[in-house]
């Protein structure tokens, strides 16, 4: 898929032909509120910027809709390629190059095909995570990247997303983080499966077995914290009060807050 855009300049007006300045970040980031999930994400943005080729970069985005979360300067010099089993989320992309309807699960590409792999917010939807991220290593070339982001299943938000009804995280997303097109066909939330390989420590194992370098970690207060205090401030403390008792009876061993964490892993 390429878009292109024509303008005459016989009828162009001034501010037609002016230069706008380009944002500073896609707008995954702008969209997040202050927090550690933002500065995680400009972490992975600062990595995949130095790492990544600067010229000839392809890059496969595993389950892709209407918004980016790579830096700019990285889409700008990529060719992106995107596999999607929803129609809707395929025909709702407008930065890819190309677009696939397919199983990220079943779909492959020739061996050394890719720089990058980007699999953001898509794992915990897939059945079966072990045969996508199998496709993932097969396409990547040697030395690079797969960029995962994902829910922890083990957090207070992962194990209400895990064992709640579907209709409960539309309600969730409508009410509480005031998304009125919650449900709607092409928007989150989407059904949820939590595969063993969603955990961070089996994904680390995974990654390990099949000659992956994880080079960067981070489990993050989910973005869903801050959203909730500045909305919904009372149930906000309601739900902060719980996370600091569980985390009082864990020992400090973990803070239950920590619903999602980023990972990069390498291709040695």
């Amino acid at each position: 898929m390429t878009k292109t855009l024509a303008l005459d300049p016989a009828h162009a007006s001034p501010a037609d032909t002016a230069v706008k300045p380009a944002p500073a970040h896609p707008q995954s980031l702008l969209d997040l509120p202050p927090g550690e999930a933002r500065q995680s994400l400009l972490t992975v943005h600062s990595i995949l910027e130095a790492r990544l080729p600067a010229a000839g970069l392809a890059i496969y985005e595993a389950g892709g809709g209407s918004t980016s979360f790579l830096p700019l300067n990285v889409l700008r010099r990529a060719h992106v390629t995107v596999v999607d089993i929803d129609e809707d989320q395929i025909r709702n992309n407008d930065y890819a190059q190309e677009t696939i309807l397919g199983d990220i699960q079943t779909y492959r590409f020739a061996p050394d095909s890719f720089d990058l792999v980007i699999c953001y917010n898509v794992i915990e939807h897939v059945p079966d995570v072990e045969a996508a991220l199998l496709g993932f290593c097969q396409s990547l070339k040697r030395n690079g990247m797969i960029l995962i982001g994902a829910p922890n299943p083990r957090s207070l938000s992962g194990v209400v997303t895990k064992y709640s009804p579907h209709w409960f995280h539309v309600w969730f997303y409508r009410h509480v983080r005031g998304d009125k097109n919650a449900g709607q066909p092409g928007c989150a939330p989407f059904p949820t499966h939590f595969h063993p390989l969603v955990t961070l420590s089996n994904l680390e194992a995974f990654a390990d077995r099949h000659g992956l370098q994880m080079i960067y970690r981070r489990q993050y207060e989910s973005p869903r914290y801050p959203e909730m205090r500045r909305r919904k401030p009372l149930f906000a403390a309601l739900v902060d009060a719980v996370a600091t008792a569980m985390n009082f009876f864990l020992s400090g061993k973990t803070d239950v807050r920590h619903g999602d964490y980023h990972v990069i892993l390498r291709k040695r």
